[in-house]
């Protein structure tokens, strides 16, 4: 089965700036820290379809 792709966005500020892919058999959302350019910090951003 293909990979899927999904965004992931800001908690804070809501917006949307990395695209990755993500195997759709893994049912728990995906959660990293990214730097987000408008907060201008480390931030968690949470999966989001398209």
């Amino acid at each position: 089965m293909a990979r899927e792709w999904i965004f992931l966005e800001c908690t804070q500020c809501g917006n949307r700036y990395y695209r990755t892919s993500k195997d759709p058999k893994k049912q728990a959302k995906l959660e990293l820290k990214k730097f987000c350019r408008t907060c201008r910090a480390h931030t968690a951003h949470k999966e989001r379809k398209k």
